[in-house]
């Protein structure tokens, strides 16, 4: 018969924090495989970020020049229109009948021939934009060759660093699934919460010589005490990061041996002495 799974709000305070400590292990080590990465994955995103806008960019400038392609096509098209009616006025000239229709074809000669000349200023400052953009399309397109590049480097680096890591943390990441169903809800919860407050994200810290180990403030002996009896969950009233001691960390503490020594041997000096 499968052993019934403990419910943790019933496990012992002691176990509690000794499955707490375990995944603050954990995700510190999952924490370091993915400083291993560094700005990489942020690195990425901006490339990505970048070519998406300069390929937004390219687009809106070749709409830009096919427009004024579009103009420059129209404004040669009324110039043949114009002097096909320039070269209709001009042999009428040889049929006019008085002054008055000499005047008038004169004025619409004139007309036609100002018309022309306006469209191809038209034509030469529309070419003047055109090579304009033409340069801008050239140089978006370089600097989008040069990001693309820099975006494959990028995430080649970036792979192979996951390549590396990736079956590391995933264990770690099933590793910490476990434990999280090893811990009280509410407990855990307000230990998530104080790790992400938290810069070094260590929500749960052992006691180093009489301080805390997160923020090494000076704890009070009575405080220290109720962290050794393991009976309930104690915080730093300063950080409020959630105190264990040493020997639960596993970790030996040499403080307090150091100063019983010192006392020993200055009794026996003192004896020595009498």
């Amino acid at each position: 018969m499968a052993k019934k799974k403990e419910n943790p709000s019933e496990m012992p305070v002691e176990e509690r924090l000794k499955n707490l400590f375990q995944l603050q292990t954990i995700l510190t080590e999952i924490d370091r495989i993915r400083t291993l990465r560094g700005e990489l994955p942020l690195e990425v995103e901006d490339l990505e970020d970048t070519i998406e806008g300069l390929k937004t960019r390219i687009g809106n400038v070749e709409n830009e020049i096919a427009d004024i392609r579009v103009k420059i096509r129209d404004l040669h098209g009324k110039i043949e229109q114009d002097n096909a009616q320039l070269a209709t006025y001009r042999a009428q000239m040889d049929h006019v009948r008085n002054n008055r229709e000499y005047d008038l074809l004169n004025k619409e000669i004139e007309f036609q021939t100002l018309d022309v000349e306006l469209c191809n200023k038209r034509i030469r400052e529309a070419q003047a934009l055109q090579g304009s953009k033409e340069e801008q399309l050239a140089k978006n397109n370089e600097e989008l060759e040069g990001r693309m590049a820099d975006l494959e480097v990028k995430k080649n680096e970036l792979d192979e660093i996951i390549a590396e890591t990736k079956a590391d943390e995933e264990k770690l990441r099933e590793k910490a699934k476990n434990l999280e169903t090893m811990i009280e809800p509410r407990l855990l919860q307000g230990f998530k919460r104080i790790r992400k407050n938290c810069r070094n994200g260590l929500g749960i810290v052992y006691v180093q010589r009489d301080a805390c180990g997160g923020c090494f403030a000076k704890i009070p002996p009575q405080r220290q005490l109720d962290v050794r009896m393991r009976k309930k969950v104690i915080v730093c009233e300063y950080c409020g990061r959630i105190l264990i001691d040493p020997e639960l960390a596993g970790v030996k503490n040499d403080a307090p041996v150091v100063e019983e020594k010192g006392r020993r041997r200055s009794r026996r000096t003192k004896k020595d002495g009498e």
